[in-house]
């Protein structure tokens, strides 16, 4: 039988995923990492370098898959925003992530911070590019629709106790549809300032 070192290093990448989501950074083992990718610890830090790298990894891949998967463009922003919240719907270990990533860094650095920045970066230039007057004022918004939509998952307690909907999925829907409509008034609002 021949090693495969890509199914490996995927598999300890699954794992990680989902290691982090349920323990953050601090809690999770590496030993359990290595038995749910049935991997050893070495080809961990081998392939890894560690499990803050891990970590880091797994987020910078979360958010590109995000980043790929969606575009805001503020002339179709009402639809990219509803795509967006469908997306964290199905993958709600990002959120999971990123709020352990702040509870456990803060304000200080995070791994591969300048890779992430310039993603981000790239998202700003195109919709300053799109339609939005100025660099700022981008920034300002894709933060704004991010957390729109993120907050709806990253406290879902509220969401049931401010909503009063017995059923989650109508209230998801609910949501859905409120978060859009925000969004067409702030694509409007935008554009407006553009014209």
């Amino acid at each position: 039988m021949t090693y495969d070192a890509g199914a490996t290093r995927q598999r300890i990448f699954q794992a990680a995923t989902a290691e982090f989501a349920e323990h953050g950074l601090a809690g999770a083992r590496i030993d359990r990492i290595a038995a749910a990718a049935q991997a050893n610890k070495q080809a961990i830090y081998l392939y890894f370098g560690g499990k803050e790298k891990l970590f880091g990894a797994v987020v910078r891949a979360k958010l590109d898959e995000i980043c790929h998967a969606v575009s805001l463009d503020p002339r179709a922003l009402p639809e990219g925003v509803g795509r967006l919240f469908d997306w964290y719907h199905e993958h709600p270990e990002l959120i999971r992530l990123l709020l352990w990533e702040a509870l456990e860094v803060g304000e200080g650095q995070v791994e591969g911070e300048q890779e992430r920045k310039e993603s981000y970066r790239g998202h700003v230039d195109g919709l300053t590019a799109a339609s939005l007057p100025e660099r700022a004022t981008a920034q300002d918004w894709l933060f704004t629709i991010l957390g729109l939509v993120a907050w709806n998952f990253s406290v879902p307690q509220l969401r049931r106790l401010i909503l009063d909907e017995p059923d989650p999925e109508r209230a998801l829907a609910r949501r859905r549809a409120a978060v859009m409509d925000l969004a067409r008034v702030l694509a409007e609002q935008a554009i407006g300032a553009r014209a």
